[in-house]
């Protein structure tokens, strides 16, 4: 309904000729930069040497360029990378606002981010283009927004364009009125007329056309799409309560839907462009996890076997960066194998979690190696001197300095002859572990490099296992593994020296609170690996404990300089400075997840007092007390014209699915009202999205999880009371750790510190009772409590480990009963 009257209200008013056309592709029209970004056609190759030029330029000083605009004041990579088109860029703003006001014209706003492929191809055909510029000084207002640094702006006009067309992608190209309403919008335009579709003059000249004829009519319409999409995605729930039996029913519909879709020759689930999509993969880990406690163990071991091939092929395939670590954003064909070479932060933060959650169910060391391989490249190259962690390196690079172009893949990918000449007498035993050949290995399936693009070259990937290749060369299999991790550590050495990718050092606090937990996480599982346990490059192999500061370092950035303490509020990001957009919803709610992962895993109790602080502003800005669930945004800011409810779980997490858990986490520490309020906030949360669990569970992964687990009868605690320096307590508390437990909150106090036992005191008077009645000097107590009943003392680890494997039995009060 809303598509089309999205559709017959603006977009056929200035196409003409060209409305059936579109009409009966506009299915296409926005995914036209979505499907051809996959295939990467040989047309983009001249604009990225174009391109390679412009970043060169942009690296000088101003007075070499010929054109500066407003953007050269910004702080965002994106917008800086535009600084110097002839276009006459306007950030976000008031001042752009007004101006299109004052010469009465509609506004073009192209929205991207700094390591977006086809956003550079756009900007070199277009933006570079002065007889394009001209058309969009004279006609328009022309703003650009880095959708990472303005997510909110990115959703409003993302949400029209994608309820118009049925998909969406970047660059976002959206024309508006003065008054900020959607007019028309679409993706990548190309500069001319192709293939049936308009170009980017074309649409240019149309949209002039029919601002001067019909500009009440366009308004209207615009303001009517957004009127509709309001009322769309601010939904509220009638009810404060859930229907009995839905949290079940939605996980083993959406676990069911996931199952079907599953590749069991390839692994992962759906088919190419194969994403690796951690929220999936939380949610089969977590039904199967329920499969188990309900006894069915034939289908809880088939449904965890889908994650782990999933999880084996995506380490063994070209996604993964072998040589540095960390993996790319995601596999254009189905076999995992050549990847979009760009990486994320939130999806390297999300996937070492997820090889940690492998690894506490399998206890195979194969996934945190991988974890570690994660965490290892994000310490070396993705953070910052004070902790800081960044956002994105592009895909995209030079293939030697002076290059005439950028090449996607151009830093990661390797012609037989130069490995060979790198790792002399071991080329051999390489090229067969890693299906490099002559000819090139881009050839596993047609979507792998359909215009031979990578002609010649190699993305490394294991097709065969390592014990199979090694008996091949009849070598011990440990002598083969130091064999391959030397000749990684020589291509990693030489592809040093090539031109690095673009990396964006935007600090984002909601990346950075995935990451956090990543680290937090890691400092305790990790230290189940079985002693001497050896690793190879890339992986470095440090002491786990090393990770709870590299968490607790990005922690305390985020608090010192993109937290304001007068204010008690967020910011979004940092670039020399906070950004001016706001702390949004995701960026509170994934750093009170992170917060609580450093408390739970072992950091000092300041960390949960933020996270509590943080909670109560999340809901002061955010939440819908009437309506149940909270919005994006803090609805501040006039110029963002939708306050959206977000319930997708995507290529990131929801801020709503994410807010559930923590409330829930939080519910099982804190006692009395406050516990009560948290459960009560999360189920009015969930009953605003009681539809979406109901019919279309598939695409809210994590909220399934998340009311399964309000909704779980008894929330398992271990409380720890010991002092924390000892090595006693770091073994207890590992213990506690080191099992698959979603229902499992971790409490741990020491009574010799004031501040903490001030605290429980405050906020949940059992635990400080617990922790009084029980510290012994010396000795390092737990209790597991569940079902308001709590085990006697224990003080040995293998004890503890042993009553965390079955259901506790006891009879005095749960430290969380009010």
């Amino acid at each position: 309904m809303i598509k089309r009257l999205l559709f017959n209200s603006s977009f056929c008013h200035f196409l003409g000729d060209n409305c059936k056309l579109a009409r009966r592709k506009s299915h296409k029209s926005v995914g036209f930069a979505s499907s051809v970004k996959f295939l990467r056609p040989n047309h983009s190759q001249k604009a990225l040497a174009m391109a390679e030029q412009s970043q060169k330029q942009t690296s000088r000083t101003t007075s070499t360029h010929r054109y500066t605009n407003r953007l050269a004041s910004e702080h965002s990579p994106y917008l800086l990378q535009h600084a110097h088109n002839p276009v006459n860029w306007y950030p976000w703003g008031e001042e752009a606002f007004k101006e299109a006001r004052k010469r009465d014209v509609p506004i073009f706003l192209s929205i991207g981010y700094s390591t977006c492929h086809w956003c550079h191809v756009m900007e070199v055909e277009s933006f570079e283009n002065e007889e394009v510029a001209k058309l969009l000084n004279d006609w328009f207002v022309s703003i650009k927004v880095d959708r990472e640094e303005r997510p909110d702006v990115d959703k409003v006009y993302m949400t029209y364009v994608s309820a118009l067309y049925g998909g969406g992608g970047w660059p976002l190209s959206v024309f508006l009125s003065p008054d900020l309403k959607p007019l028309m919008g679409g993706t990548y335009f190309p500069p001319d007329d192709k293939y049936g579709r308009p170009g980017f003059k074309t649409v240019l000249r149309k949209l002039k056309e029919a601002w001067e004829t019909k500009k009440d009519t366009l308004v209207k319409s615009g303001a009517f799409a957004i009127e509709q999409l309001s009322d769309a995605l601010s939904a509220s729930a009638s009810s404060s309560r859930v229907q009995e039996g839905l949290a079940r029913k939605a996980m083993e519909l959406c676990a069911e839907q996931l199952a079907g879709s599953y590749d069991s020759k390839l692994g992962g689930f759906g088919s190419a462009p194969k994403f690796p999509r951690p929220v999936e993969i939380q949610l089969m880990l977590y039904y199967s996890k329920k499969l188990e406690e309900d006894g069915n163990l034939p289908k809880a071991k088939e449904i965890l076997q889908m994650v782990l091939f999933s999880l084996q092929c995506m380490a063994r395939g070209g996604i993964h960066d072998h040589l540095g670590g960390g993996f790319h954003r995601y596999s254009v064909d189905e076999c995992w194998h050549v990847p979009h070479f760009e990486k994320m932060l939130y999806d390297e933060g999300q996937l070492a979690n997820v090889y940690l959650d492998a690894f506490r169910i399998t206890k195979d060391v194969h996934h945190s190696g991988v974890c570690r391989d994660i965490l290892d490249y994000l310490r070396r190259d993705m953070i910052g001197s004070s902790g800081e962690i960044f956002s994105a390196e592009d895909a995209d690079s030079a293939e030697y300095e002076g290059a005439p172009r950028k090449k996607e893949g151009a830093f990661y990918i390797w012609t037989s002859s130069e490995v060979e000449d790198i790792v002399g007498e071991y080329a051999p035993i390489f090229k067969e572990h890693y299906y490099i050949k002559p000819s090139g290995n881009c050839d596993l399936s047609i979507m792998s490099d359909p215009h031979n693009e990578f002609k010649g070259k190699n993305v490394l990937i294991e097709r065969n296992s390592t014990d199979a290749v090694a008996s091949k060369f009849s070598m011990p299999v440990e002598e083969y593994v130091n064999i391959l991790g030397m000749c990684r550590q020589k291509l990693f050495d030489m592809r040093l020296k090539r031109p690095r990718p673009h990396l964006d050092d935007k600090v984002i606090v909601s990346w950075n609170g995935l990451a956090i937990s990543s680290f937090a996480r890691a400092s305790k599982i990790l230290q189940r690996e079985p002693k001497g346990t050896k690793f190879n490059f890339p992986v470095v192999g440090a002491n786990p404990k090393e990770y709870m500061e590299v968490a607790e370092k990005a922690a305390y950035f985020i608090r010192r300089h993109i937290y304001d303490q007068q204010k008690c509020r967020l910011q979004h990001s940092f670039r020399n400075g906070p950004s001016k957009a706001p702390g949004f919803l995701d960026d509170y709610a994934f750093l009170i997840s992170g917060l609580l992962d450093i408390y739970e895993f072992g950091g000092a109790i300041f960390w949960l007092a933020w996270a509590i602080e943080l909670q109560d502003i999340q809901d002061e800005l955010f939440l819908d007390r009437k309506g149940g669930g909270y919005f994006n945004t803090p609805g501040e800011d006039p110029s963002v014209l939708l306050r959206v409810k977000e319930d997708h779980d995507g290529a990131e997490p929801s801020g709503n699915s994410v807010s559930v858990i923590n409330l829930v986490r939080l519910a099982s520490m804190i006692s009395g009202s406050k516990s009560d309020q948290y459960k009560k906030n999360a189920e009015h949360l969930l009953a605003v999205f009681e539809k979406r669990l109901k019919d279309t569970s598939m695409a809210v992964p994590l909220m399934c999880c998340a009311a399964d687990m309000l909704f779980f009868p008894s929330r398992k605690q271990v409380v720890l009371v010991g002092q924390k320096s000892s090595a006693e307590f770091d073994k207890m508390l590992t213990v506690a750790h080191a099992s698959y437990d979603p229902h499992r909150t971790v409490i741990h106090v020491d009574p010799n510190d004031n501040e903490e036992m001030e605290f429980w005191g405050a906020n949940n008077g059992n635990i400080a009772a617990m922790a009084r009645s029980s510290f012994a000097a010396e000795k390092v107590v737990a209790h597991v409590c569940q079902n308001f009943t709590c085990s006697p003392p224990i003080s040995d680890p293998g004890s503890l480990e042993a009553l965390l494997s079955k259901k506790p039995s006891s009879s005095s009060p749960s430290p969380s009963s009010s």
